[in-house]
């Protein structure tokens, strides 16, 4: 009988919580230097960076640093009420972060990023519709989103 291993969190195959504060924090280095992306988060917190980095680990499998210490998922529906994010930004977020990831070489086998892509995808599609509403609907008790591996079930093992 093949002993076979636990299938890991996405959180855990992108490297754990230093891979994700490495991520956002070297993206965000960029967004900062950008000309789409700039006037939007030019008046950032100083924690910013670090708490989108545990809103996205906790997402993908990792500790609960965001929603026990840092805020809720209603909390961050509601950061991006009136913000009028356009699909200009949101492709352009994604281009810079997905950039961001292949240079600190997160993962890059096809189950890791078609999950990794999935969540993004849905996320910032997420957050454009809600920067265009007023108020947010949402229960404010509404569950931070939990994401897994999907249809592949796991990582490429050669």
């Amino acid at each position: 009988m093949e002993d076979k291993k636990p299938v890991p969190s996405l959180f855990e195959w992108a490297g754990g919580m230093p891979a994700f504060v490495t991520l956002f924090d070297k993206f965000y280095d960029k967004v900062l230097m950008d000309d789409i992306l700039e006037p939007v988060f030019k008046h950032m917190s100083a924690q910013h960076r670090l708490h989108v980095a545990h809103f996205v680990a906790e997402v993908l499998g990792g500790p609960k640093l965001y929603s026990e210490a840092e805020g809720s998922h209603f909390q961050m529906i509601q950061k991006h009420l009136a913000k009028h994010l356009t699909q200009e930004h949101r492709k352009r977020w994604m281009e810079l972060l997905l950039a961001t990831a292949d240079e600190l070489q997160l993962p890059d086998d096809p189950e890791f990023r078609s999950a990794f892509m999935a969540y993004l995808e849905w996320g910032t599609r997420i957050a454009v519709i809600n920067s265009n509403l007023d108020s947010a609907d949402e229960d404010p008790n509404v569950p931070m989103p939990k994401w897994g591996w999907g249809v592949p079930g796991g990582p490429y093992i050669p």
